[in-house]
């Protein structure tokens, strides 16, 4: 319990912290409707990244150098596997009973024959990595995504995806550990281990003239591409599906004005009738009366 309450005053402090972050926009920044609270969200992002700058990145840093990747890859191996019961449920709930089975075979198989998922068998063996989590659920219900939201420390979101986190907790076994000094104690390599997945994107992000704004678009358009099942591509412009819709049947009325424009090319051919080479072959005669009176 005491633990619990320094996790919740440390969430209060991040939420002061980055409340009172709110920047301004930068010059000629174009709006993205999906991001309305984006003043209020680049502050938030200010705030983690000097975080991230300051502690995560350093340690993740040192954690890459000082632990062997063999090992690196089993602690990454054995957190994926404790989430593929959150994975299994939501498949089940999407109706897709196939890749509900393949994640439970892929679950047990490693959890045995993998030492508890350090090691990966399964992926030798033919069984697929799905990826899912209620967030994508409450898309393929129909749930709209919401404005995007930075979240302090956890960094970005959405409102439905950040609401769904709380069901995410509670289909993982990790909740259900009674030490509250191992439950909580998984969280410092948990969030090490993303860290250090996510080193190589740093060097991305140094030539990027908008990391806030690039950061975001990526996760709107991944979120995207698994909500529909790998159909959204991310070419598809990042925009609100109810206020597009409306614009799109505006913009006909907008295509009559532009057929007149092929009228207007007829009178170039009207210029050739300003030659008046007719009237002067016609004073040719004329010229010639004269040479006959003489």
């Amino acid at each position: 319990m005491l633990k619990a309450r320094y996790a919740r005053a440390a969430l209060g402090i991040a939420f002061i912290l980055s409340a009172s972050a709110c920047v301004t926009l930068p010059p000629n920044s174009q709006r993205v409707p999906q991001d309305p609270w984006e003043s209020w969200n680049r502050g938030v992002y200010k705030v983690n990244d000097k975080l991230d700058r300051a502690v995560l990145k350093p340690v993740a840093k040192g954690y890459v150098r000082v632990v062997p990747s063999p090992i690196r890859t089993g602690v990454t191996n054995f957190f994926a596997n404790l989430n593929m019961t959150t994975v299994m449920f939501n498949d089940a709930l999407q109706g897709k009973l196939l890749a509900a089975g393949t994640d439970l075979g892929r679950f047990l198989l490693n959890s045995t024959v993998g030492i508890g998922g350090i090691l990966d068998p399964a992926t030798p063996a033919g069984l697929a990595h799905n990826n899912n989590d209620f967030g994508v659920t409450l898309g393929h219900w129909g749930v709209h995504p919401g404005p995007f939201l930075e979240l302090p420390l956890l960094g970005p979101s959405d409102v439905r995806d950040g609401l769904s986190e709380v069901v995410d907790t509670y289909t993982n076994p990790r909740q259900y550990i009674h030490n509250n000094y191992v439950r909580y104690g998984l969280f410092v390599p948990y969030f090490l281990d993303v860290r250090a997945s996510l080193l190589s994107l740093d060097e991305t992000l140094k030539n990027v003239y908008d990391p806030y704004a690039f950061i975001r678009d990526a996760y709107l358009q991944r979120r995207a591409y698994l909500v529909s099942d790998g159909k959204s591509t991310p070419e598809e412009p990042l925009v609100d599906p109810g206020e597009d819709m409306p614009d799109s049947k505006a913009t006909p009325p907008a295509l009559p004005p532009a057929s007149p424009s092929p009228p207007t090319a007829p009178p170039a051919p009207a210029q050739p009738k300003t030659e008046p080479t007719p009237p002067p072959a016609s004073a040719q005669p004329t010229g010639d009366t004269p040479s006959g009176g003489g």
